[in-house]
């Protein structure tokens, strides 16, 4: 997960639900405490950086991931964490993805979350190309159906990466609030993604349209195969930079539903 500063902005167009059908979803009604479904999502752990130079260590805790009130909450933690693998953090958080149990070629992918804000903080819904293990990345290609930096809390981050367009050099898009934070509620963030194309959404409406026109100059267009689901909650890493004296933790990151669609 990266993103650049490619400023693009439109007005949002309505989207239409007709014409998909729901093929998998969490709406994360478990009790209060409960963990993520492991039928559905794989918590990871670890505390690397994450290709990112991020500075949380990801952990399975339920201080850091668990339901609450209907809605998943991946929480990241101001404290001084040394895991198993002997690695010492200032900062705990918690990532989850599908790998393994689900991944769908083409359809809308779609979630309702409330972000949080800060310097420093960095959330995000990704998808990975499920060939990820064995291809690695860029090559297995990544779609960010929103990622945000936390010290511009009306922004977030529609992206693309790929072999010869990755890192801070993503096919990228911008959506800008008109007025408020996106931490101040939750909003609808989704994908429609079909053959030679993605759209990027906005609570219904149409921000970003990638082809592979909007590709640098030969370069592949990888989003072909099935793709994998990513929700994580970092801390500093190189697109956000570390978090200020200021940055108030902890910091929450809630997710109402994830589903996903195909075409009828």
């Amino acid at each position: 997960m990266w993103g650049g500063t490619q400023q693009q902005s439109a007005a949002p167009i309505p989207a239409s639900k007709s014409g998909w059908v729901l093929r998998w979803s969490d709406e994360f009604n478990s009790p209060n405490g409960s963990p993520p479904d492991p039928t559905k999502w794989v918590v990871e752990s670890g505390g690397n950086g994450w290709g990112n130079d991020e500075l949380q260590y990801y952990t399975k805790r339920p201080q850091n991931v668990r339901l609450e009130d209907g809605s998943l909450v991946i929480e990241a933690i101001k404290e001084r964490f040394t895991g198993p693998d002997g690695v010492e953090r200032n900062y705990t958080s918690a990532r989850l993805q599908t790998e393994g149990d689900f991944s769908q070629r083409y359809g809308r992918f779609e979630a309702r979350i409330q972000i949080p804000s800060g310097q420093g903080v960095w959330p995000a819904f990704s998808l990975l190309g499920d060939d990820f293990s064995s291809a690695g990345w860029p090559a297995c290609g990544e779609i960010d159906i929103m990622e945000n930096v936390g010290s511009e809390p009306a922004v977030i981050h529609g992206s693309l990466h790929g072999p010869g367009y990755s890192g801070s050099t993503p096919s990228t898009a911008v959506y800008q609030l008109r007025q408020g934070r996106f931490s101040d509620g939750f909003h609808v963030f989704a994908v429609e993604w079909e053959p030679q194309v993605v759209r990027f959404f906005v609570d219904g409406g149409l921000y970003a349209t990638k082809t592979p026109a909007d590709l640098p100059p030969g370069k592949r267009w990888v989003f072909d195969h099935p793709f994998f689901l990513v929700l994580n909650l970092a801390v500093g890493g190189n697109m956000p930079g570390s978090p200020a004296a200021s940055t108030v933790f902890p910091q929450r990151m809630l997710v109402d539903y994830v589903r996903v669609y195909s075409r009828q």
